[in-house]
């Protein structure tokens, strides 16, 4: 079978991180991140381009100097069960943290969501990137690493195992001999592990797709390692070509080695194209939009968020990096410390690692249909990703994609020109997981 490229949208709202201007552009609504007709137009223009899937992300803890969408947005399971009802085939991606929530509530409410999309739903497992989440849940300090990727693993699997309470054929429903439920069909899970005691069974059978799909996302070791054991898609960060080709192959490479299919795992990068009539004007649109965005105490308090939420404007931006390693242990671990590192390798001021950290850094997919079309192309070709989760600042910005870099991928066979399936599973090409009680195994979906 030809390999397919897929294709996600994940909405700004009125601006997540690195988006800080975005909410004065007079094109997009003030209240766009909770006003649920905007997310219901970003995933009809998404499925009437045949997207795979509309991806929403989510946290638990904010103060005043985090992102306008992150200020005041909607909660992604009651966003995506209203989109759920006014879509047909795009799949509906919603983020919930495996610290911050009970694994029998996740399982009830991500499979509600999957049966009332049809079988349309995946969930983005996080363990809590922002430290201050654990005030919102009583506890003083957020989790350690281990303890938070230990607690995401058996979260998983006692979820997935409460997915499968049901047998597919549990319910007879026959009138005649007055039978609703075979009770051979149900099955309690009975977990008791490290983090969790769950005794099931879930009230909610099996949806058209079995389970929703599992997503993750993370580049620590911890994040590498739950993603191949238990992941069906991730969001991974992208980077350079080269940056972008080992994370795939370390992926795909651990996914074997944890006795998993690599195909059946599928990797999506972040994408923000920006395309124009021509290369230059594209580019020139790049560097507009970094203008509009470059300032100064916005990326300094989003530097902070990597370190729980740290509040660098304490310091004097011109005097030494200060020392803060000890914040990031329970933050943004991975990227907190290639900071650090770097910090002290070039002797850099507070105020030249937020200019590093934030320096204008041009994008690969900009340009012209043909150009952002060959670039994918080429990045596709060279095994970068399965996939790109595409983010637009603007309606005007996705149809220019979908109008003009779509049927250029169409008509070299990269994209689907028609949906071939009804689920989330069906459009990734992911089996049908079988359930764990039915003898027989369950074959792919179509």
């Amino acid at each position: 079978m030809t390999r397919k490229l897929h294709l996600a949208l994940h909405p700004y709202g009125v601006g997540g991180p690195g988006q800080h201007g975005l909410w004065k552009d007079p094109r997009v609504a003030k209240n766009a991140s909770i006003d649920i007709r905007y997310y219901i137009q970003q995933a009809q223009a998404a499925e009437h381009a045949l997207f795979d899937a509309l991806f929403i992300v989510d946290s638990q803890f904010i103060n005043s100097t985090y992102p306008s969408h992150y200020l005041n947005r909607l909660e992604p399971l009651t966003l995506l069960s209203a989109v759920a009802v006014h879509t047909n085939r795009i799949g509906l991606v919603g983020t919930a943290s495996s610290t911050y929530n009970s694994p029998f509530n996740l399982a009830r409410r991500f499979a509600s969501l999957d049966h009332i999309s049809g079988g349309r739903a995946g969930w983005n497992v996080v363990t809590s990137f922002d430290t201050g989440t654990s005030r919102n849940y009583g506890l003083d300090e957020h989790l350690d690493y281990a303890s938070r990727y230990g607690r995401a693993l058996e979260s998983v699997q006692v979820i997935r195992g409460l997915w499968d309470s049901y047998e597919d054929d549990a319910f007879p429903a026959d009138v005649e001999r007055g039978v609703f439920l075979d009770p051979s069909k149900l099955h309690a899970l009975e977990h008791v592990g490290e983090h969790f005691s769950v005794a099931g069974p879930l009230n909610l059978s099996r949806s058209p797709q079995g389970q929703p799909v599992i997503f993750q996302a993370g580049v620590s070791e911890e994040g590498r390692n739950l993603a191949a054991q238990v992941a069906e898609g991730i969001y991974a960060p992208g980077g350079s070509l080269e940056q972008a080709r080992e994370y795939y192959s370390d992926i795909k490479r651990r996914t074997a080695e944890a006795g998993r299919d690599p195909e059946h795992i599928k990797i999506f990068i972040h994408g923000g194209p920006i395309v124009a009539a021509t290369d230059d004007a594209a580019r020139s649109r790049e560097r507009e939009i970094f203008e509009e965005d470059n300032d100064f105490a916005s990326n300094l308090a989003l530097l902070g968020r990597g370190f729980g939420a740290h509040d660098f404007s304490q310091y004097d931006p011109d005097g030494p990096f200060p020392d803060v390693a000890h914040l990031a242990e329970r933050g943004g671990r991975t990227g907190a410390a290639k900071i650090i590192e770097r910090a002290r390798r070039e002797n850099l001021t507070l105020r030249q690692v937020v200019e590093t950290a934030s320096d204008f850094k041009r994008s690969p997919f900009v340009g012209s249909p043909q150009t952002v079309a060959d670039t994918i192309e080429t990045w596709f070709n060279a095994g970068t990703f399965d996939g790109i989760n595409l983010a637009f600042r603007t309606n005007d910005e996705l149809n220019l994609f979908v109008d003009g870099v779509v049927p250029i991928l169409q008509q070299r066979g990269l994209f689907r020109t028609e949906y071939e399936a009804e689920t989330l599973r069906g459009h990734l090409g992911l089996p049908i997981p079988a359930n764990r009680y039915s003898r027989e195994l369950v074959g792919s979906q179509g």
